[in-house]
């Protein structure tokens, strides 16, 4: 049975697919899809020259839905644009397509595994990959100046995936980005804080480009 095309890891594309995956699709993952992006401009200049792509979905996605006002006020927090942003619901493609998924809690990894397409070795939280990703030795990665950055990419995630039995969380709370649907700004802002945190050594580590000051 051949992969199904989009699947870097399986079907050895040209491009590196980022899915980020929360509940409504319109907060946690939105949030964490531009702050990707924000910082890949920052450190690439042009992500897709790189052949990385960075989208996001919900388990109950609100398809159609725009991002909520108080995540739009967290993104120009950071410089990050939010322009166009469309929900979506969660579907199989978008997993059959995705070379790494990052969920907001270990439910939505649960889900994205559930639904099958060998998500589970590409499917981690996000707090939970940055773990897994801080104790890899980067000098252990393809040169992204020779290999290219879907390579390193691919490589990244195949690390992870193999440390992720021996390297646990500290706590089961530690894994988890809490949802701020309806809360006030002060709450979004804090979510917003705790996401780019989280997503700094991963672009770092996916890139091999430290942030720049």
């Amino acid at each position: 049975m051949t992969a199904p095309e989009g699947r870097g890891i399986a079907g050895q594309t040209d491009t590196f697919r980022i899915l980020h995956v929360s509940t409504g699709n319109v907060c946690r993952s939105p949030i964490t899809e531009r702050l990707t992006r924000h910082a890949l401009v920052d450190r690439l200049g042009d992500p897709l020259s790189g052949g990385l792509i960075v989208e996001s979905a919900g388990t109950w996605g609100h398809e159609g839905a725009p991002m909520e006002a108080n995540a739009e006020v967290v993104l120009a927090d950071f410089g990050a644009d939010a322009t166009g942003f469309v929900g979506r619901e969660l579907l199989d493609e978008h997993v059959i397509r995705a070379d790494l998924v990052l969920t907001a809690t270990r439910d939505h990894r649960a889900q994205v595994i559930s639904m099958g397409h060998s998500a589970g070795l590409r499917t981690f939280t996000l707090k939970e990959f940055t773990r897994l990703v801080r104790a890899i030795d980067p000098a252990t990665l393809p040169d992204p100046r020779g290999e290219g950055v879907v390579e390193r990419a691919r490589a990244l995630v195949r690390a992870a995936a193999a440390l992720r039995g021996w390297l646990l969380a500290p706590t089961a709370e530690a894994d988890e980005v809490y949802d701020p649907y309806g809360a006030p700004i002060t709450f979004f802002r804090s979510i917003g804080d705790e996401i780019n945190q989280a997503l700094d050594p991963v672009v770092t580590a996916l890139t091999g480009v430290r942030t720049p000051h």
